[in-house]
């Protein structure tokens, strides 16, 4: 498996040696997920050298963020072996089971991995592939050999979703993104058209209320805000950092539903979960328990520090939109407190595209933090990067900060609230803050 180190790599990999397939990969660094791969017997190595590639290997796995120029994959491309996407493969798995395929672009992983944990408390269970760590399941992955259901997260990058033909198909999102795949926005709105014309006639599509018209087919919409949709919640309330509000069904109400430890933003992801798990039979004492009980993803709201001096939440926010809303939940929670903002961009592209609309959003915090742009797949792009960014940003505080430069700088900025954002390698940034705010707190 090229790339085996990936949130959606990493989930096929674990399948495959779950079931008893001998797997090994490359990864182009550690992780704490290669791991964990690791601590599970599968064999990762981090060098591109095509000698300690298993002479019996018989198929491989890849994702396109291993570049083919890469020797690996070169050798493995000479040698014959069948190669399929990661996407191809997600395909197959999940060809003739009742699949629930989470398609947008963003809230995919919350969606999918709160639809999970409901669909476990049904005795007919689920399987899933996530794009994150389920919290309740400490995995990407949830194997259920019994059961006939499947949640998958359907990723739009690369038209990777296309692969999928679901029972129950899920759209939360189609702003513009991976405009490097589709060129223009309406080719994006286009695929996803696509994605949804390929659910099972007998099946349900859900799409959130407003978004621009992707099918003639009968849909359920769910909405966050406005009466309009058939889900939608009501009298929104928080205590203690948690979230109540009421559930508003074709069926009827269901009232005090409890979100723990949860975002704003989530409210709307446990609302599209809900529709899908009423829609599959679970009853109302089924979902309130399992969102009351759902722990959330790590790095999506992710609290990992909440004391009266102190809040620090670790978000994968790396679009405009994901990050405004992020910040409206810490708004929403603690109001008045001063927030700073830790902010990795991620991809040259996507920080070119959107650097007016990243300037905007990072500017209603109380303090900005900007690292270097976390390239991933891309090659550098003349005059994009985080010092561009930064001048764009309409608040004079401001940092351009190399990772080892934030751990002294947070304490000093004295925040209530501090939020880490970005989908690059800001997640092995995020223990070391962590445990510097935590000895700021003691001392």
């Amino acid at each position: 498996m090229l790339g085996i180190g990936g949130i959606g790599m990493s989930a096929i990999a674990r399948y495959l040696n779950q079931r008893g397939d001998t797997v090994c990969g490359y990864d182009r660094t550690p992780s704490p997920l290669t791991q964990e791969l690791c601590n599970e017997g599968i064999d990762v190595q981090y060098d591109d050298d095509p000698s300690k590639v298993p002479a019996d290997v018989d198929f491989v796995i890849y994702t396109p963020a291993v570049p083919e120029s890469t020797a690996l994959f070169q050798y493995l491309q000479r040698l014959g072996v069948p190669m399929q996407k990661r996407s191809q493969v997600l395909g197959h798995i999940t060809e003739g089971m009742q699949t629930i395929a989470v398609a947008g672009t963003h809230g995919k992983t919350s969606i999918s991995s709160i639809t999970a944990h409901l669909l476990s408390h049904d005795e007919t269970g689920c399987s899933a592939f996530l794009g994150g760590i389920a919290k309740n399941f400490n995995s990407n992955i949830l194997v259920n050999t019994n059961s006939p259901r499947v949640v998958v997260e359907a990723d739009e990058f690369d038209r990777s979703f296309l692969q999928l033909h679901p029972y129950v198909s899920v759209v939360t999102a189609t702003d513009a993104d991976h405009l490097d795949t589709y060129g223009t926005h309406a080719n994006l709105i286009s695929a996803f058209g696509q994605f949804v014309s390929q659910t099972d006639p007998e099946g349900t599509i859900v799409v959130k209320q407003g978004l621009p018209h992707l099918t003639d087919r009968k849909v359920v919409t769910y909405t966050a805000q406005g009466i309009e949709a058939d889900y939608y919640p009501w009298n929104l309330r928080q205590y203690n950092g948690d979230i109540y509000f009421d559930l508003r069904t074709p069926q009827g109400v269901l009232y005090d539903i409890c979100l723990t430890n949860a975002s704003l933003y989530n409210v709307e992801n446990a609302v599209a979960a809900s529709a899908v798990a009423l829609t599959l039979g679970l009853d109302q004492f089924q979902l309130r328990h399992g969102l009351k009980t759902y722990a959330g993803v790590r790095r999506r709201f992710d609290y990992r520090i909440k004391t009266k001096e102190l809040v620090m939440i670790d978000d994968y926010a790396h679009h405009p939109q994901e990050i405004a809303a992020c910040l409206q939940s810490i708004r929403f929670l603690y109001p008045g407190k001063r927030v700073v903002g830790v902010f990795q961009p991620h991809l040259y592209t996507r920080t070119r595209d959107f650097a007016d609309q990243f300037a905007e959003v990072l500017s209603t915090l109380d303090e900005v933090v900007l690292l270097p742009v976390y390239p991933a797949r891309e090659m550098p792009i003349p005059g994009v990067n985080s010092s561009m960014l930064i001048h764009k940003i309409n608040n004079p505080s401001k940092y351009l900060c190399t990772p080892a430069q934030v751990l002294d700088l947070l304490p000093a900025l004295c925040p209530d609230v501090v939020v880490t954002m970005g989908a690059g390698d800001i997640d092995r940034l995020v223990p070391q803050i962590e445990e510097r705010l935590k000895l700021d707190i003691l001392s």
